[in-house]
């Protein structure tokens, strides 16, 4: 956040006492109650004397919130505007002393530049001088509200290296309701990529925030990522309380292609074609059948057990072709359960048949190799099947062209 400090202003050396009416025809702050966020006027008026010596004129400020406010959103800017006097420096810091920028405009009115955090108590400090010089500083104090709900995100990647197909994923635990919402995180997140290279961000459902370049990552490209999202709103009384940030670095281009007609899989690393393997991909079927398209290596696992019931669609215990098997050399391509794996099985149908689920069978010694020569955000392009490859079923930044990616963003 930026800072600002009320330097360079005089303090009246007189007791304050804080004089306060209601503005605009909004009740007094109270403890609680709609009148709670409206703002008010306050005068700093020094304490009465016996000296004959005239009162002084301090300046009037309207102020919002109004002091001692409650439940204030935190999208709501705060206000400051001297409607007798002159305003000077503006303060406005939680109890950690953490400012909030703003500035004021040319006909003087003082507005909070950045978004507030929830459940905080903010002071607002202000310099004025009056219509007859007597400069005075006053303070006011508000409380934003408590969300019902406290919506959190994750960052994804955190940190390492990574393949040239992996997106930045800001994966929310729960929907970003409404378009306006979600363009409102847009606006606050921020790529910062090194060399320079032309990307996009975009949604791929109200939970899932990608931004990936135009292009394949250049290998070698440094990534940071930072999400200052705290105060914004995200559904019915569900506000983002916590920023955060990350960088990862891209290594090689690793790009696979899968022929599931001529069962191959051909690996190639900057372009060069290191091995071709035989595979056996998922049988015919409308739900076994491996999907079509450009896939990225969500993550990999060395062993896992493979239950079809948590497929998707499931195929239960009990049912034809439920199975439980454990597995080895697993690189995960899809949520719906499709991996490339060790399957020593269907090394007899590699290369000629497909019979599996949907997964990309390997002989043992093969998939090893796979498996210790991938990393998270290698490509995998799946060509001569007939099911298609949904955005949402894995990493499916890559099912659009540049254009079409641009048109997922909220802001488009």
């Amino acid at each position: 956040m930026r800072s600002r400090s009320a330097g360079g202003f005089a303090i009246a050396l007189v007791t304050l006492s804080l004089v306060l009416s209601a503005c605009q025809g909004i009740a007094p702050a109270g403890p609680a109650g709609p009148a709670a966020n409206g703002s008010a006027q306050i005068s700093a008026t020094p304490t009465p004397t016996p000296s004959p010596t005239p009162t002084s004129t301090p300046a009037v400020l309207d102020v919002f919130p109004a002091d001692l406010a409650t439940a204030v959103a935190p999208n709501v800017p705060v206000t400051v505007k001297a409607s007798s006097g002159v305003l000077g420096a503006v303060t406005l810091a939680d109890a950690k002393g953490q400012t909030v920028g703003g500035k004021a405009s040319p006909d003087g009115v003082w507005t909070s530049s950045d978004v507030l955090r929830p459940s905080t108590v903010y002071t607002l400090t202000m310099a004025s001088t009056g219509p007859d010089g007597t400069e005075t500083t006053t303070s006011s104090t508000f409380t934003t509200l408590t969300p019902k709900v406290t919506a959190t995100y994750g960052l994804i990647p955190r940190g390492g290296v990574v393949g040239v197909g992996m997106p930045v994923i800001v994966q929310f635990d729960t929907g970003v309701i409404t378009k306006a919402q979600r363009g409102e995180v847009e606006k606050r997140v921020k790529v910062t990529t090194v060399p320079v290279q032309e990307g996009a961000w975009g949604w791929l459902d109200n939970r899932q925030l990608m931004w990936r370049p135009k292009n394949y990552w250049f290998p070698g490209t440094k990534v940071t990522v930072s999400t200052p999202l705290h105060g914004l709103q995200t559904g019915a009384d569900k506000w983002i309380a916590a920023d955060d940030q990350t960088s990862f670095t891209v290594g090689s281009s690793m790009v696979s292609t899968v022929d599931v007609n001529a069962h191959t899989i051909i690996v190639r690393r900057d372009g060069v074609a290191l091995r071709t393997f035989k595979v056996s991909t998922g049988k015919p079927g409308p739900l076994t059948e491996t999907r079509n398209g450009i896939k990225v290596i969500i993550e990999r696992n060395s062993a896992i057990t493979m239950d079809s019931s948590t497929l998707v669609p499931p195929i239960p215990k009990g049912a034809p072709g439920y199975y439980k098997i454990d597995t080895k050399w697993n690189l995960r391509l899809t949520w719906t359960g499709e991996f490339i794996h060790s399957a020593p099985w269907s090394v007899n149908a590699q290369g000629t048949q497909n019979v599996s689920h949907g997964c990309t069978n390997m002989a043992p010694a093969d998939a090893e190799w796979m498996f210790n020569n991938s990393r998270m955000g290698d490509i995998v392009k799946f060509t001569g099947s007939s099911r298609p490859f949904r955005p949402t079923e894995g990493i499916g930044v890559w099912v659009y062209d540049f254009v079409g990616w641009k048109a997922q963003s909220a802001l488009a």
